[in-house]
């Protein structure tokens, strides 16, 4: 019998890895699986892995004659797999697949919202990412939201009206326990190279641009280290200046601070994170964040705004604290309890492990997307 054709698709080769594990367990229960994304070297992890992968350049962002290129070369890979289900992930490969595969006739067409831009955007902006998100929901049989923020957002500012599912507790990607382990020898050799003992450490990891939080955080944290010079707030990830740039005064402050240290974008966040004592994600929106799984995975609490994805992971007092976006006073005053009630804040930390195993472990989150495709899809069988 031929095998089911499923076409995983996202737009960077980057985002291939939030399915590349689960390649080889989609094969073993017979399926075929075929991945699209722009060109880049993740897609020889692809190869490896069994699969093919097929080259369609999508730009992130709104780019109309390139867009419609990537259209119709889209139509063409459709046209000639011929997939049963096309899966698509990220903004830009939703639109265009799910439009591509509603053009081709493809059976099932599933997209996975893992965050939206459109709510803290304004004026036509608002409206174009709107309408594009409409799009993508009118042309897709089924609907994913990476957790209940996503899903309230898609129904409530009328994007859809079709029923839309939320996976298990949310995310895609799921945490691998084993490799998030605070007990690994390895690990905690590296991390301690990093940590300074008898200073509390914040770590942040991301993307340094201002819709991160990044000016709210460098300004709550150079009041809270006036106050409290055992203090230190490690900054992990690449600056994107053409993007969203931060104030003059944060970047300022950033370089000459001597207690923020801002490392650039790290391989293995793992022993940072070890090193660490709290995690600071005051993102102003997001999807469902991994980072603070994997903080938490870490052992670390974590003090998260109030967002979609961030308020779904942290249970406030139990592995962390919920403060309001866009707010450095609220900020500051987090940072600040965590250091003057150590005994609540090692009570949270203790707690961090287990709340994430108990809900994003990912072969459970592997499990529920699996059993998702099993049950659309067994009319094709």
């Amino acid at each position: 019998m031929k095998p089911i054709k499923i076409i995983r698709a996202v737009t960077a080769s980057q985002s291939i890895g939030f399915f590349r594990g689960l390649i080889p367990e989609l094969q073993e229960s017979g399926y075929e699986v075929v991945a699209v994304s722009s060109g880049g070297p993740e897609q020889k992890d692809v190869e490896k892995a069994g699969a093919k992968a097929i080259t369609v350049n999508m730009e992130r962002h709104i780019s109309p004659i390139k867009d419609l290129r990537s259209l119709w070369q889209m139509i063409k890979v459709f046209r000639r797999e011929r997939p049963d289900m096309v899966h698509s992930m990220t903004p830009k490969a939703g639109l265009i697949c799910m439009l591509a595969s509603k053009i081709t006739g493809v059976p099932v067409r599933m997209h996975t919202f893992t965050g939206l831009v459109f709510p803290t955007s304004t004026g036509l902006k608002r409206r174009i990412l709107m309408a594009t998100d409409w799009l993508t929901c009118a042309c897709a049989t089924h609907i994913i939201p990476e957790g209940e923020g996503v899903k309230s957002d898609l129904l409530n500012n009328g994007i859809t009206r079709k029923p839309i599912k939320v996976l298990g507790y949310g995310n895609c990607r799921g945490i691998d326990l084993e490799r998030f382990n605070p007990g690994n020898e390895e690990l905690r050799h590296k991390a301690a190279e990093i940590k300074e003992d008898g200073i509390f450490t914040f770590i942040f990891i991301g993307r340094l641009v201002r819709d991160k939080g990044i000016n709210e955080l460098v300004g709550a944290f150079k009041r809270l280290n006036s106050q409290y010079p055992a203090t230190r707030l490690i900054l992990v990830g690449p600056e994107e200046p053409e993007l969203a740039p931060l104030l003059p005064e944060t970047i300022a402050e950033i370089k000459s601070n001597g207690a923020i240290n801002a490392v650039g974008e790290q391989s293995d966040v793992r022993p940072w994170l070890l090193a660490s004592d709290a995690l600071v994600f005051p993102s102003y929106r997001e999807g469902f964040p991994n980072v603070v799984i994997e903080a938490g995975a870490m052992g670390l609490p974590s003090i998260v705004t109030d967002i979609n994805g961030s308020r779904e992971i942290i249970i406030e007092g139990e592995n962390g604290i919920i403060i309001p976006s866009k707010d450095t006073e609220a900020l500051y005053r987090g940072m600040k309890s965590f250091i003057e009630n150590p005994e609540e804040t090692a009570g949270m930390a203790a707690n961090a492990r287990a709340l994430i195993a108990s809900r994003f472990e990912q072969s459970y989150i592997r499990r529920c997307l699996k059993e998702y495709y099993k049950e659309i899809l067994s009319n094709k069988k």
